[in-house]
Parts: structure tokens; C-alpha cells; sequence
């Protein structure tokens, strides 16, 4: 598609949860950046402050896709960083500890556990067990955090009813939303008033690596993870990363520009997807209903396959997936998201993500069920003939 780079015709890319490519819009917008307009925007001469205008500008872009004011932006290095910085830099101000549910990415359910946190149940579809929640806040929990959309499975959470049974339980809470997957499926306008703080990273709507936003409410405060400098008014040191600020915005402001046609357009390839392997394999499981999820997740789990063996098939014909976070992926543990849900292990050892984006065409998701399916008969026939030799050697 026109205003990205793609993988190229030889790769059929279906990894967006893990990266998206590059908008062609952002990265002309970076380029001047990142060669002639390279001055540190901290500075007070004339080159200097035409940097600052820049990331004055594209706070404001940032701003009015969230719908909060420009103040309460606050750039950063990626998802992570604003993850810690929620959890761990409100806990340090505020004492007590912090809670989150049990399909959380790692960058907060690890700060979580750091600071001694308690872990909320969800349902079979990922959705927060709002009961459970209820009874685990207290006055001794400082800040609940809650993702928007679940990286694995694309399990969409209601935010505001989550922010108000915390806050019901606790007057006082910190609610903080992930919303790192949400930006090219939700509107920010709709979630920002509920919470309290919200991550953003930008290469999951077609901005760069290595940069990011934690929106940080009037009033809200918590402990900087970085500290020397003084940027973004005490609450992010370090030298600002213009070229990736500028392109975050302008990635930002397109993936709000064009999400209501892609998720109309997304929903229905993701179905040709998922209905294109449902017909011509036995044994697949949709992991979440699709009105739970967002459009470009097409999570599947296959019975009788490993998804290792899975995956290496579909890298050796140009299939592009995961069969979790990419953060995880290589880890050879079974995934933490699926073991929440009570997927069964017979299941869940055969997990597929597939996660679709603005590159993606029809005839990607033709391809894609092709190699999926020729790759699943494969690995079903080893297993067959393995089982049916062993009988004959038992024999």
C-alpha cells in the first residue's frame, strides 16, 4: 500500500502487534531532523528553538488526538518506559503498591510484581474479572493499571468500567491504561478521560522505534524514572529525540485520520483469514470472539501442532508471525496470557498470532492461509507417522 514501506513481495507480513512498518508520511517528516535541522532543542539560540517548535508542535498534534491538554503530554522512550514509569514512578511518590490482571505485557506486570502487586483474574476471553478487581483494591493500592487492548490476543477492555470499580473501591486510586496496541483501533478521545495516566509507543501506528508518550493527568504525580536534565518539566530527562517525536505525531494524527475505514477494512480480511483456516483445517480454535477483539487480531490456536515447529515452517516460506508478545517470543515458556484464560494446554501449545495492519492485502491473507494450512497438514502428518511407528515397534 501507498505510505508505508513494506517487507517486500517476497514476505507476507502478518506481525503488526509486534511492529508495524514505517508510514512513508513519518519518515519525510523526520528526515530534516536527522540532517540539517539537528539542533538540541534544550538550547537557547535560534537553531535551537526551531527544534523546540517542532516538538511543541507535535505536542499538540499528540495533544488533540488524545484529547487532553498539551501540558499533560510527556515524551519518552517507547511503551516500557512509560509502562515502569506509571507503575513504578507513582508507587514510589505515593507508597502502598499497585495492581494489574493477569494478561498485562511484561512491562507492567513485571513492575507489578516488583513492588510487591496483586494480579486480578480475567475471563476466557481475556476481559478483567471486574468482581475480583473489586475485592482486590484497597486503600493500600496506589495505582491499578489495565491494558487497552491485550498485545497477544487483541482483547479490547472496557476501560471506564475497569476505572470505576477501582475507583469505587478505592476514592483515591491512580488508573493507568497501556494503550500501546489501542491507537489504530480505538479512539484516544474516548478512553483518555477515564484514566488518570496512558502509554503510548510509537511503531505500533507506523512511527519509529525507540520513542513514546505516558499522558500524565493534571494533578497526577509520580517518581521520573530518569532524572538529570530536566525535560518535559521534571517528569522525563534526557535530550529530546526530535526526528522520533515529530514522526510519533505524524503517524499519530494519520492512524486517527484513517481508523474507521481500516477497521472496516481489517475486520474483513482478518475474518477471510481466520474463516479461510477454520474451512480447511479440523482443529482450530478462534482464542477470543471477535466482538471482544480488535480487527487486525486473528489470534488461533491449532490442536495437535507446536507452535515452534509452526513458526519455522512459516519462516521458511515468508510468512511473518508470532505465536506471542514479540518481547516473549524465543522465550520457550507457554504464554502467560493464554494460562489466564484457562486456554488448555493442548491448545495453547499450538497459539498462532497473526496480527494485520495497513500493509496487508487480500492477497496476503490468500497466501497466508495457503502456507498456514500446507504447514499445519505437514506438521499433523509427522506426528501421525510418528505415533503409527512407535506402534509398530511396540508391536
Amino acid at each position: 500500500m501507498s505510505g508505508a514501506h513494506s517487507p517486500g513481495p517476497e514476505l507476507t507480513y502478518l506481525d503488526h502487534a509486534a511492529s508495524t512498518p514505517m508510514r512513508r508520511e513519518a519518515i519525510d517528516a523526520m528526515l530534516p531532523f536527522l540532517d540539517v535541522q539537528f539542533a538540541n532543542p534544550s538550547g537557547s539560540h535560534r537553531f535551537a528553538r526551531q527544534a523546540r517548535t517542532a516538538v511543541d508542535d507535535a505536542r499538540e498534534v499528540v495533544a488533540g488526538v488524545l484529547g487532553c491538554d498539551p501540558g499533560e503530554v510527556v515524551f519518552t522512550g517507547g511503551g516500557t518506559e512509560s509502562d515502569n514509569t506509571a507503575v513504578l514512578g507513582v508507587v514510589a511518590v505515593r507508597g502502598g503498591t499497585a495492581v494489574c490482571p493477569a494478561t498485562e505485557h511484561h512491562a507492567v506486570l513485571h513492575a507489578v510484581e516488583r513492588v510487591g502487586g496483586r494480579i486480578v483474574r480475567v475471563d476466557r476471553s481475556g476481559r478483567v474479572d471486574t468482581e475480583h478487581l473489586a475485592a482486590t483494591v484497597d486503600a493500600d493500592v496506589s495505582v491499578v493499571s489495565v491494558m487497552a487492548v491485550n498485545n497477544e490476543v487483541g482483547t479490547v477492555t472496557d476501560v471506564a468500567a475497569v476505572a470505576d470499580v477501582a475507583r469505587r473501591a478505592h476514592p483515591g486510586v491512580v488508573v493507568h491504561t497501556d494503550a500501546v496496541q489501542a491507537a489504530s483501533w480505538l479512539d484516544l478521545r474516548e478512553l483518555t478521560p477515564h484514566v488518570d495516566l496512558l502509554s503510548l509507543s510509537a511503531h505500533k501506528f507506523g512511527g519509529p522505534k525507540g520513542v513514546g508518550v505516558l499522558v500524565a493527568r493534571a494533578g497526577v504525580r509520580f517518581e521520573p524514572l530518569l532524572i538529570g536534565g530536566g525535560q518535559e518539566r521534571e517528569r522525563r530527562s534526557g535530550t529530546h529525540h526530535v526526528a522520533g517525536i515529530v514522526a510519533l505525531a505524524e503517524a499519530l494524527r494519520l492512524a486517527d485520520a484513517e481508523r474507521d475505514a481500516e477497521r472496516v477494512r481489517l475486520t474483513a480480511m482478518r475474518d477471510r483469514l481466520v474463516d479461510g483456516l477454520a474451512a480447511r483445517l479440523d482443529g482450530v480454535l478462534e482464542t477470543v470472539p471477535r466482538d471482544h477483539k480488535v480487527a487486525g487480531s486473528a489470534h488461533v490456536c491449532f490442536e495437535g501442532v507446536e507452535n515452534e515447529a509452526l513458526l519455522f515452517l512459516l519462516d521458511e516460506a515468508g510468512v511473518c508471525a508470532s505465536a506471542a508478545s514479540a518481547c516473549a517470543a524465543g522465550a520457550m515458556e507457554p504464554s502467560h496470557v493464554l494460562a489466564a484464560m484457562g486456554v488448555e494446554r493442548r491448545w495453547g501449545a499450538g497459539a498462532l498470532r497473526l496480527t494485520l495492519g495497513r500493509t496487508t492485502t487480500e492477497a496476503d491473507v490468500d497466501r497466508a492461509v495457503d502456507v498456514i494450512v500446507a504447514a499445519v497438514r505437514r506438521l499433523r502428518g509427522r506426528r501421525d507417522a510418528g505415533r503409527h511407528d512407535a506402534g509398530t515397534v511396540a508391536s
